[in-house]
């Protein structure tokens, strides 16, 4: 079996039902859409949970494309969402880590089992207008954390 074969791979049936689908995905890279369809409140705009999922997504990924997650694991410690306008459209966010931090969370993880960082998620509707920010905490924890001793 292939290294690859073996990774666990982070899948979340909540997510899954909302439609959101991946535009670009990279090391340290994450674009996403949210669908309006099946996403949409009582007066057919986006309904706020569905931009918290969107930023969710959009904040873990970049960390969990640079992990060996057969011995990390991504979580959310904290979500806040900054809604700005209404979206009656589909809605993207995107996210990028730079190499400088990407290198900074691995040597995190490797010398003491955690490593976290804040992704400030902007979120826009089909005609390029900030309808939402997204601030995400995300850590990266060890298979093995907390540390014993």
């Amino acid at each position: 079996m292939s290294a690859a074969a073996e990774q666990p791979v982070y899948r979340v049936p909540f997510v899954e039902r909302t439609g959101m689908r991946r535009i670009e995905e990279g090391r340290g890279h994450s674009k996403l859409l949210m669908p309006l369809e099946g996403n949409a409140n009582h007066v057919d705009v986006m309904y706020l949970g569905a931009f918290c999922v969107l930023a969710e997504a959009v904040a873990a990924g970049p960390g969990i494309s640079i992990l060996d997650t057969a011995r990390y694991f991504p979580i959310i410690k904290d979500i806040a969402v900054d809604f700005h306008r209404m979206a009656a459209s589909d809605v993207t966010g995107e996210y990028t880590l730079s190499e400088g931090e990407i290198s900074g969370l691995l040597a995190d993880l490797e010398r003491k089992g955690s490593a976290g960082y804040t992704a400030e998620v902007p979120m826009h509707d089909a005609d390029g207008a900030l309808v939402a920010t997204g601030r995400v905490t995300v850590k990266l924890l060890s298979h093995s954390w907390p540390p014993k001793g």
